[in-house]
């Protein structure tokens, strides 16, 4: 089974991006899963491409994007991508879209096709502050989790999807005058829990399909 785990370079005037920081410290196989990593670019524009070149060249059956998310207190599964592109600040490009659709004629919204309340609930059972969330937001954290899931559903694509949002670390937190933060080992370790339990349902999943035919 492979596994494709996307992170985003920083943005914002900061220095780091946790996620990306996270994502490439991530072990090349976990409990049978190859897990392939790419960063993505904090963009509207060019996100999009570099996750669609990295899913035709990886063929995954797990997608899940990493993002920052600052001034939230866990770790955060997405359970809904909105077709909205609506940004506070300007991205890495200098682009500042409000009220744009992410696809043009696209649905409203995807829901994540992760077991999203039973890696929290693994999450939570290994110590860590976890939650599902309902708003992925309106920057390119959600819209790269609606552009993975369109991927999917547009094209006929047999992986499943979704994203996670991480707080600040100690260091981000401290440069903004605090607020909550995570360590850098346990946002990773939060992630290879929802690479292994998504993994061990999605292999459950095709067991079922095969008695079933």
């Amino acid at each position: 089974m492979k596994a494709l785990v996307t992170g985003f370079d920083a943005f914002g005037g900061d220095k780091v991006n946790p996620s990306i920081l996270a994502v490439r410290r991530l072990k090349r196989r976990l409990n049978g899963i190859a897990i392939h990593t790419v960063e993505l670019p904090t963009s509207y524009a060019r996100s999009p491409i570099v996750l669609r070149a990295a899913i035709h060249e990886v063929q995954p059956e797990i997608v899940l994007g990493v993002g920052q998310a600052g001034g939230r207190a866990e770790l955060c599964l997405e359970r809904v991508a909105i077709n909205v592109q609506d940004a506070r600040i300007k991205d890495n490009d200098g682009k500042q879209p409000i009220d744009r659709p992410v696809v043009r004629e696209g649905p409203a919204a995807y829901f994540a096709t992760l077991p999203i309340k039973a890696c929290v609930a693994e999450m939570r059972k290994a110590g860590l502050p976890a939650a599902v969330s309902n708003t992925a937001g309106t920057f390119v954290c959600n819209h790269v989790f609606y552009a993975t899931m369109d991927m999917a559903a547009a094209h006929a694509m047999s992986y499943r999807g979704g994203f996670l949002h991480i707080p600040y670390l100690p260091e981000q937190a401290a440069r903004v005058g605090g607020g909550p933060s995570m360590s850098l080992d346990d946002i990773v370790r939060g992630i290879e829990i929802v690479l292994a339990v998504s993994a061990a349902r999605q292999v459950d999943l095709h067991s079922v399909e095969g008695r079933i035919s």
